[in-house]
């Protein structure tokens, strides 16, 4: 057995010559450090770099009590407004003061939201027919032009939408197919 392992001792170390990848040197990792010579291999004087007292007795003295922390990381807080501008400078960055002219008269509210839900279409013989359903359950039905529930105008019936407005004509919305 002592035989057996000696002879691959030798037959691995046989596999390892000089010559081999292992045995080249590689590349060095800082080339700066490689190119200087030694310390020891240096011909000229050494330079002396001055070295600082080092004052150890300072980290044997007492310590004081730490004062309790008043940040605390995990507590929401308001951000801070942003400071007031200077009431001669002009506001932005860098911008001209502008003052934007006072706005102009407002028009008529909009008109309320339409609240009918269109439930479906029916295809007869005198042309398409929208069923709709008001916010009392009650169910509704209209040819394009027609007049529904005394307030709608129904302009155009689609597949999966209907366009109503108002009698007067404002108000245009397009209602889409909830089917329920």
């Amino acid at each position: 057995m002592t035989r057996i392992s000696v002879a691959i001792l030798a037959v691995a170390l046989a596999g390892c010559r000089a010559d081999g990848p292992a045995a080249t040197a590689g590349a060095p990792s800082n080339p700066a450090r490689a190119a200087a010579p030694a310390a020891g291999e240096r011909g000229g004087a050494v330079k002396d770099v001055p070295v600082s007292d080092l004052r150890l007795e300072l980290l044997k003295g007492e310590r004081g009590e730490l004062e309790p922390a008043d940040r605390n990381p995990f507590q929401f807080k308001p951000k801070a407004p942003p400071p007031a501008p200077r009431p001669g400078a002009p506001g932005g960055r860098g911008a001209p003061g502008v003052i934007a002219p006072p706005p102009g008269p407002v028009g008529p509210p909009p008109p309320p939201p339409i609240t009918l839900k269109y439930i479906g279409v029916l295809d007869t013989a005198q042309g398409k027919v929208a069923v709709f359903r008001d916010n009392g359950g009650d169910v509704v039905n209209g040819k394009e032009g027609d007049i529904i529930d005394g307030r709608y105008r129904l302009l155009k019936i689609g597949v999966e939408s209907a366009d109503l407005a108002y009698v007067d004509g404002r108000g245009r919305q397009t209602i889409r197919l909830s089917g329920q």
